[in-house]
């Protein structure tokens, strides 16, 4: 991806460019998804993905990543904006802007989990997913109880 700029904002894909210690920060902090996520898992997971990383004056101020295989589907996790540049738009840009790299390349199918920012995804062409009954899965986390009270918590509006 050639990387693209909006209102001083800088995106970029270039792995480089991630602060991991930003990152671990804030999924194993202030994440509900990832929390207490050790630095290691999240430097491999970003090692194993495609980052998408939105820079202002040289700082990460968003993130997101693609776990693809680059041809068939699509990902879409670990999507975080500091809360000092929410409200501008630039998790829709984000995101878009992922949707629109993957389309490029190919991929047409792209899956993602939230809980309470169904309007945000909207924006960007999500949907719920047709058939929920023929997906599975199997889940060892051991903060798997916690996000699933979160996810009581917080039950997303149909």
């Amino acid at each position: 991806m050639s990387e693209r700029e909006r209102d001083g904002y800088l995106l970029t894909t270039d792995p480089a460019r991630v602060d991991r210690a930003v990152v671990h920060r804030w999924l194993s902090e202030d994440s509900y998804w990832a929390a207490g996520r050790a630095f290691e898992v999240v430097s491999r997971s970003i090692d194993g993905s495609v980052p998408f990383t939105v820079l202002h004056e040289g700082r990460e101020v968003a993130f997101a990543r693609a776990i693809t295989d680059g041809a068939t589907f699509a990902w879409i996790c670990d999507v975080y904006v500091d809360p000092a540049h929410r409200g501008r738009g630039l998790g829709v840009w984000l995101v878009d802007s992922m949707v629109e790299e993957l389309a490029a390349a190919g991929v047409l199918r792209l899956l993602l989990a939230t809980r309470d920012a169904h309007e945000v995804y909207r924006r960007s062409g999500f949907e719920p997913v047709a058939g929920p009954q023929r997906f599975m899965e199997l889940d060892r986390r051991p903060t798997r109880a916690a996000i699933l009270a979160h996810l009581a918590e917080g039950s997303p509006r149909p």
